[in-house]
């Protein structure tokens, strides 16, 4: 070391992160917290005007799928998640008499919303259709508040499925004993309540309350909207291998695991 150079002390060579350390004032927080807001009003506006326009689509559809036949089975079981609750082959037997699928949303909160599943002539049960109800619920607050002139009020934007959404489920009139899916099938509750050991006979979902697996959610988020696909097949897997993966993986189908139901994405 050069005669007269002072040496450094550890760590001096380190350059401080001009990230770190950011200071936010309460009034650039509470403006950041406002405009928020204004995007979640828009974004709220912009779904319900966009479910109110998917309608014909979506009935245009409806009417072309009625010529299909098995579409609505066979989009229904390309979807792991739902493959996973109808493992029993009477449940399958079951769902071949499906001929419609249709979702009611809330006008007023399209985050809401019913799901229809209508049967021809069968064997297991009267009804033609089997509803279940996502009835949204305004939290006390909302009694005092005033809509704005798209209808959007403060309680809207704070919406929280947990707390402003309540699920109803009917019993189904079965034909016979020796076919009640839900009593050969009984869903079982985990030692966690709000978590399924055994999920039984899909027909569950129609029958109970609470949907802890969210089959509404997949039903009216996915695979409703994007039925065709999943008739096809073209979104019922998993994720498409990126390019930069090893090429010689097996090419072979790669077969759907029954004990673990894949992760899914949310949408409203």
């Amino acid at each position: 070391m050069a005669k007269g150079t002072k040496r450094a002390s550890p760590g001096a060579d380190t350059e401080k992160n001009p990230l770190t350390d950011i200071e936010l004032s309460d009034e650039d927080a509470k403006k950041l917290q406002a405009v928020q807001r204004d995007i979640a009003r828009v974004e709220l506006v912009l779904e319900r005007q966009a479910q109110q326009k998917l309608v014909p689509a979506y009935e245009k559809r409806r009417q072309i799928i009625a010529g299909i036949p098995k579409f609505w089975p066979v989009a229904l079981m390309n979807h792991s998640l739902f493959a996973y609750h109808v493992q029993h082959s009477a449940d399958q037997l079951a769902l071949s008499y499906l001929e419609d699928v249709w979702v009611v949303r809330d006008p007023a909160e399209p985050r809401c919303y019913t799901i229809e599943f209508t049967f021809k002539e069968n064997p297991y049960f009267a009804e033609k259709v089997l509803r279940k109800e996502f009835k949204y619920v305004p939290p006390p607050a909302a009694a005092d508040e005033t809509p704005d002139a798209d209808g959007i009020t403060d309680s809207m934007l704070e919406f929280s499925w947990e707390r402003d959404v309540v699920a109803t489920g009917k019993k189904i009139e079965w034909k016979d004993a020796d076919k009640a899916l839900t009593k050969l099938y009984p869903r079982e509750t985990a030692e966690d309540e709000d978590d399924i050991g055994d999920p039984g006979s899909f027909f569950n979902f129609f029958e109970h309350d609470v949907d802890p697996s969210e089959i509404g959610l997949t039903i009216a988020g996915e695979i409703f909207p994007e039925a065709i696909d999943y008739f096809l097949g073209n979104v019922g897997g998993d994720e498409l291998d990126s390019d930069d993966e090893d090429d010689d993986e097996d090419d072979d189908a790669e077969e759907i695991d029954l004990t673990k139901p894949r992760s899914k994405k949310q949408k409203v």
